[in-house]
């Protein structure tokens, strides 16, 4: 039974990965506490090997539109928060680890509903969305030094958070990394949810770095299992991404976020009273 669970579970977590360039990573943690029997420690770091894992493949699977440079640019930013987070996650309770889980998977549902609602009331009037274009790069050393300094100041803030949240939590950060890239960095949507699998990738493997000799292991037969599914489908998501329109995986996925974020406060919040 836990096969079955493991290999449906990766499934749905890949495809979000590679049809929405984020969000499925969310839903890694809960399946390993509440449907595979690990301890919150435990998931949070089999999470990541699930993540990057999923994240390399669906990158791969999107190499035409994908932004390496500032991919890599976003993510060398993003990596000393990973590391501070890594380290804190092992200096807390698995109690604290998972009620933050619940709060942060509220908190993302909650955006993600959000995004819908605007985006059906954009198609009922017709109006695009107003993503921005590719600009100008940030900062510039030839032929003389120059600094776009609002912008540096929010992918560095940014960039930092989604650092952070991967090596505390165990999560992809896909949900802040796509919006960052289209504001921050002036990419084009599907550029931005394509080159945000690159960034899941590089944060997600120095967070396990980071929480290396920790004392901390899955198991990792499962962990294995739900990697490989995952995998498979991240490459069905990225070829689904450029074929259709994926509002209505979307919605569906948001839905089920919800559901699962209340479950887990629901059990995670009062074991902290």
């Amino acid at each position: 039974m836990s096969l079955l669970v493991a290999v449906a579970a990766g499934a749905l977590i890949g495809l979000s990965l590679g049809a929405l360039g984020g969000g499925g990573s969310i839903l890694a943690v809960p399946v390993l506490v509440h449907l595979l029997g690990q301890s919150p420690a435990q998931a949070t770091t089999g999470s990541l090997v699930v993540v990057a894992a999923t994240s390399l493949i669906g990158a791969v699977g999107a190499r035409r539109t994908v932004m390496l440079s500032r991919g890599l640019a976003f993510s060398a930013v993003a990596v000393g928060g990973a590391l501070v987070g890594a380290h804190a996650s092992t200096r807390v309770g698995d109690d604290v680890l998972l009620a933050a889980f619940s709060v942060l998977m509220l908190g993302i549902g909650a955006l993600m509903a959000v995004r819908q609602v605007r985006r059906a009331r954009a198609a009922a009037t017709g109006t695009p969305e107003p993503y921005p274009q590719i600009d100008d790069p940030i900062i510039t050393f030839h032929p003389t030094f120059a600094c776009d300094c609002p912008q540096a100041l929010k992918v560095l803030v940014t960039a930092t958070a989604v650092g952070l949240l991967t090596g505390f939590l165990g999560v992809g950060g896909g949900f802040l990394v796509v919006p960052a890239l289209l504001l921050a960095l002036h990419l084009p949507l599907r550029q931005a949810t394509s080159t945000s699998l690159v960034v899941i990738t590089v944060t997600s493997l120095v967070a396990l770095a980071g929480r290396a000799g920790s004392g901390v292991a899955p198991d990792w037969g499962v962990v294995a299992v739900l990697t490989v599914a995952s995998c498979a489908a991240a490459l069905v998501g990225t070829a689904l991404a450029r074929r259709t329109d994926t509002s209505r995986l979307s919605g569906a996925f948001t839905v089920l976020v919800l559901v699962v974020a209340g479950t887990t406060a629901s059990q995670a919040l009062p074991a902290l009273v």
